[in-house]
Formats: C-alpha cells, sequence, structure tokens
C-alpha cells in the first residue's frame, strides 16, 4: 500500500481524497490549517490508525521545512496537492485588486512549488513518485470563452505552467507531474447546483492517478481521463 500526502483535507474534495485512499488501505498523510476544528477529519482518524492528521498553513511557507522535518523521512508515494482558493467572486473587470489577488497566487501557484521544493526528499523515496496538482478547466486559455474570472483564472493557469516545468525538470529522478481539473464539484467553492458530487469527482481523479506513466508527465486531465487543453 501507498503513502499518500494531501493537503487542503478539512472538506469537500480534500476529505474526500482522504476517505477513498483511506477505503483503498492506503496510509494517509492528510493536512489542514487548523486540525482542531476539522471535526470530520477527526472522525475518521479517530477510526483509522492509517489516517495522520497533519497541521499545514500552505499561506505560510516559512513553515514547510518545520513540516516537512515532521514528517521524520517517511516516503511519499503520492502527493496530492489540493488546497487552492477562488478569492473574492465580485473582482470582475474594475473591481480587481492587488490586496485580493496576491493571496490566491500565494496559495494556488507559490506555494505548491515551494511545498514540492520541501518534500521533495520525501517523494524521491517513494515508489510511485506521482506529484499531482488539482487545478481547474478555468485555467485553461484555449477553454476561456467567457472572460471573468480574473484572479482565480490566472493563479490556475500559472500553476499549470508551474507542474509543466516541475515535469521536465524532475523526470531524471524519475517523478511524474500532472494538473487534474475536479469537474464543477458541489462543495463550498463549487456550490449546490455544480454538476457532480464529490465522491464522482474523487474516484474519477484517483482512477487518473493510478494510471498515470512517465508518458503522461506534464499533461492536464479533467477527472474523468480526458485531457484538457491548455
Amino acid at each position: 500500500m501507498a503513502n499518500i500526502l494531501i493537503t487542503g483535507t478539512n472538506r469537500g474534495i480534500g476529505l474526500e481524497f482522504v476517505s477513498q485512499y483511506l477505503d483503498c488501505g492506503d496510509t494517509v498523510f492528510a493536512t489542514c490549517r487548523d486540525p482542531q476544528a476539522a471535526d470530520k477529519l477527526n472522525e475518521l482518524q479517530a477510526g483509522n490508525s492509517r489516517l495522520k492528521v497533519l497541521q499545514l498553513d500552505v499561506s505560510k511557507p516559512d513553515s514547510f521545512a518545520g513540516f516537512v522535518a515532521g514528517l521524520e523521512g517517511q516516503p511519499v508515494d503520492v502527493f496530492i496537492n489540493n488546497a487552492g482558493v477562488y478569492g473574492p467572486r465580485s473582482a470582475g473587470f474594475g473591481q480587481v485588486t492587488e490586496q485580493d489577488w496576491l493571496p490566491v497566487f500565494q496559495i494556488n501557484t507559490i506555494a505548491p512549488l515551494l511545498l514540492t521544493q520541501a518534500l521533495i526528499g520525501n517523494c524521491k523515496q517513494g515508489t510511485d513518485r506521482k506529484l499531482v496538482y488539482v487545478t481547474s478547466k478555468m485555467g485553461s486559455i484555449a477553454d476561456n470563452s467567457s472572460g471573468a474570472s480574473y484572479i482565480y483564472r490566472s493563479s490556475k493557469t500559472a500553476l499549470n505552467q508551474v507542474v509543466k516545468s516541475l515535469a521536465a525538470d524532475l523526470a531524471a529522478d524519475g517523478l511524474t507531474a500532472a494538473v487534474v481539473h475536479p469537474g464543477w464539484v458541489q462543495t463550498d467553492m463549487g456550490g449546490p447546483n455544480a454538476l457532480i458530487d464529490a465522491e464522482t469527482s474523487v474516484s474519477g481523479m484517483i482512477s487518473v492517478i493510478d494510471n498515470l506513466t512517465s508518458a503522461d508527465s506534464g499533461s492536464f486531465f479533467n477527472f474523468d481521463g480526458k485531457p484538457i487543453p491548455w
């Protein structure tokens, strides 16, 4: 069984990733900003010794070295960067501010790379050596026909470029890096009118992750395995 490290697991897609990987028999390192307040995550932990709930605030990169030290050299077979934010939904053209934009870029784009750099030793020790980043179809330039959502779109487009570079730079170490779109999911971010539930989304993404090979490194996938244009 594999060691899976997932960020942003206190609710929604992240929590569902934890649940499904535990059902698969894997050991899960689940991170969130405030473990004491993550009631559903703690309920899962109470019944399963393979779940390790760890504190990590991805908006504070100064804490990454200490977080990794706390793993005590544990290998990470699959790293799933799930943590992300949308930003102000009212920030259309004319309302975008630097103060709104920078925190979203910090969490969605900068933190994933800095955390990967911090975790790379653990990932190289893993057997699967897969790095997976939850992105969004809204980060696809080719797919953008409706405009708006400047902050969120740009942060995910930039994340896609980061992962494309990771795929090239880490290929020699046998690591596979890819981005995956979860679909429009019924979560706090996706809202109640979204098309699919978290269980369907995560089940599909796990299938994509399971089937990733080195030939897929640097690819952009939908949760159902279909490629998405950049």
